[in-house]
């Protein structure tokens, strides 16, 4: 179950030529793969490019019709594993997942598949997360592309020049026998707009001709002697290839200016910020209209030496805008400049920041440096910076009125539980040393759990845990989701401790679904999938790799049970790795499926009820126990109502979804039993108000006798 259904949207893809597409540019992709006659796409989920992939999966129908075959992939190296149908036929296929870390996983494939090169056109669309808003590691996959020599597009954040791109990326790659990777950036991904659809071609070399007329070709393999060929044939055929159809595509676009001595060489992907900046401080009109010349860079690698030295000649400086650091482009700018013996001055981390996310207040700032030094004509007078104050002392007493809040667990999450529960042990045993892998349980090692040592990478929490295999009585703990554990885990993990015979514990947490990455479905969801296959059991698979001591716990807000099984794991006299599963739901996946439900049925005028618990203002001891316990975000304080304690209380707010974990913790804690449980009953019987009458008639009586005493 994905995070959103893009069922009524998936209906544009079927339109004709000369019909306006109007859309998200996710789903502006997926049609110029229709478009461009793809035969194949596969892909891996995450975070700005996961949408791609439940476009691809909600369009399935579609694609079947088109003889197209869309995989979702284990994770992202068997996606770009799929590319090598495209080195022997002239089969166009696309592969996609999030960058960098998607292209670090998938980067052995990627490398054997630049070695070898392709026939076909062979397209990586990766999300490049970077920012303030990205949940990675704070990397650039330009240097992938320049490692292994693979042509990279950033082009201009609007639905048409996505579009343009991959269409002729799949050209450019044929032309140059080269994959070619399209970069975008989290809003690239979800710009609005329109462009004038073509119609959808079915692939002019199927699978069926490369079945019926298998083509082997040694030579394309990645073993010498072959890949000493392969470097010469990159810089002699396919570099110059590569250069000669950006060049005479126009893929790069220049934009005039009033100014002749003066420039800005931008990524494609920056486009918007800038020009965004530029009529801010009067550069540029909202149209788009620059004052000052431009170079937009919609092919970041290889650099086209003519038409930056084209460019180039004539002006005094030129502002190179490139997100991200090290400076790759900057550098690559004034090799090619000092080799034409121009001396063009280029600026670009000398004004703007070195790293970090480019937003609209950093190009200003950029910009406006930039001006000053070399064009001071060009920048309008500075506004009057009455406002600017107003809203910095606005932002300031904000700052001190609102508390900073780390990312925590959804509402309900069933791993909360999980942690209350380790903390728990570890009030018992000491602390403990926690591998945490990739994914929602991540949080664990923020407040207020504190759990977690170690961080490195997605499906490796128990690799990363094993040097440290437990000795005089002591374990280490590695975490791994579902997701995790189908993505590489299971081998990088489990089968890595089971062959080294390590003495820890692992820690499954099965929610479902890859629910980090939107909810996507995975080998063990419970969900019947007519074109996926699911229901394969977790702990069948792990026995399956040689694991003999495994506990699984089917509910996850038993807090007593998960404490007893992890207390058991810790302190068993049994070798090798001991294997823990927890499992419940994804709260926020299963309140998407049921909410809708619900809402269809009490408009019916079924009767539907809602549980969710509360705090008995006169037993709460203001312990907050519960809070530190939980840090479920319903969970808050209140002032108490007893005018002789000062301490305030819990209280539950209506955000509770009735999971029942706060009740479950303060049980196994032996804390105070101030939680309570409530029905709310939409569309009531007569059964239920009467019972409800009866009960106000006994409470009422009770009350009234504890006021008289």
């Amino acid at each position: 179950m994905a995070e959103r259904s893009f069922k009524e949207e998936v209906k544009q893809l079927g339109i004709g030529a000369g019909t306006e597409f109007r859309g998200e540019a996710i789903l502006a992709v997926t049609k110029a793969l229709l478009q461009s006659g793809v035969s194949y796409v596969s892909g891996y989920q995450g975070a700005p490019i996961s949408h791609l992939i439940d476009v691809l999966n909600d369009a399935n129908d579609l694609l079947q019709r088109l003889g197209v075959r869309f995989e979702s992939s284990a994770n992202e190296a068997a996606a770009a594993a799929a590319l090598a149908a495209s080195v022997n036929y002239p089969m166009r296929g696309a592969c996609t997942f999030k960058a960098p870390v998607g292209v670090n996983v998938a980067s052995d494939a990627l490398a054997a598949l630049s070695s070898g090169g392709v026939k076909g056109g062979a397209l990586v669309i990766i999300g490049e997360d970077y920012g303030e808003g990205s949940s990675i590691n704070q990397e650039r996959s330009h240097a992938f592309a320049m490692k292994s020599q693979m042509w990279l597009l950033d082009p201009r954040p609007n639905v048409q020049s996505i579009v343009d791109a991959v269409e002729k990326g799949f050209q450019l790659s044929e032309a140059s026998n080269t994959a070619v990777i399209l970069q975008l950036r989290i809003r690239a991904c979800h710009v609005y707009g329109s462009f004038i659809a073509k119609d959808n071609v079915k692939p002019a070399f199927s699978r069926d001709d490369a079945l019926t007329k298998p083509v082997r070709d040694v030579s394309r393999y990645m073993l010498p002697p072959y890949i000493y060929n392969h470097e010469r044939e990159k810089v002699e055929h396919r570099w110059p290839a590569a250069v000669k159809f950006i060049a005479d595509n126009k893929l790069n676009e220049f934009f005039d200016g009033e100014t002749d001595d003066v420039g800005i060489i931008m990524q494609g992907g920056m486009y918007n910020g800038v020009l965004r900046a530029m009529e801010i401080l009067g550069l540029a009109d909202v149209y788009g209209n620059s004052r000052i010349p431009l170079y937009v860079m919609n092919v970041t690698y290889p650099l086209i030496d003519e038409e930056l030295v084209r460019f180039c000649a004539g002006k005094k400086a030129v502002l190179v805008i490139e997100e991200g650091q090290p400076e790759f482009i900057e550098q690559g700018i004034n090799t090619v400049l000092r080799r034409a013996d121009l001396q063009t001055r280029v600026e670009g981390k000398s004004v703007l920041p070195k790293a970090g996310e480019y937003t609209g207040g950093v190009l200003q700032t950029g910009l406006r440096r930039f001006c000053e030094a070399y064009g001071p004509g060009l920048l309008a007078p500075e506004p009057p910076n009455r406002t600017n104050k107003t809203l910095a002392a606005a932002i300031d007493k904000l700052g001190d009125n609102v508390h900073g809040r780390q990312p925590s667990f959804c509402t309900g999450c069933p791993e909360r539980p999980i942690f209350s529960a380790m903390k728990l042990v570890q009030r018992e045993m000491g602390p403990l040393h926690i591998s945490n892998d990739v994914g929602c349980h991540t949080f664990a090692a923020l407040e207020p759990f504190n759990l977690g040592n170690t961080n490195v990478g997605y499906g490796v929490g128990g690799a990363s845990a094993s040097p440290l295999s437990g000795q005089n009585g002591k374990r280490p703990v590695a975490v791994i989701g579902d997701g995790g554990l189908w993505h590489s885990g299971l081998i990088s993990s489990v089968g890595h401790q089971v062959f080294n015979k390590t003495d820890s514990v692992i820690l499954v947490v099965d929610n479902g679904y890859a629910a980090a990455t939107g909810g996507q479905d995975v080998l063990s969801s419970s969900g019947n999938i007519a074109t996926r296959s699911t229901q394969h059991p977790i702990e069948k698979a792990i026995r399956g790799v040689g694991v003999e001591w495994v506990k699984h716990v089917t509910r996850t807000y038993d807090v007593t049970k998960m404490r007893d099984v992890l207390r058991e794991a810790l302190q068993t006299k049994s070798e090798g790795p001991k294997v823990v599963i927890a499992s419940s739901e994804c709260m926020l996946n299963k309140q998407r499926r049921e909410k809708p439900l619900t809402r269809e049925a009490i408009k019916r005028g079924e009767r539907v009820v809602r549980e969710r618990f509360g705090v008995d203002a006169d037993t709460c001891t203001g312990d907050h126990s519960c809070i530190r316990l939980s840090g479920c975000p319903s969970l808050t304080i209140a002032p108490n109502p007893d005018p002789l304690r000062r301490q305030p209380i819990t209280k539950v707010v209506d955000s509770c979804v009735g999971c029942g974990h706060c009740g479950e913790v303060s049980h196994a804690a032996v804390l105070c039993p101030s939680f309570y449980k409530a029905s709310i009953v939409n569309n009531p019987t007569w059964w239920d108000r009467a019972k409800q009458s009866v009960r106000d008639i006994v409470i009422g009586f009770l009350q009234r006798r504890v006021e008289v005493q």
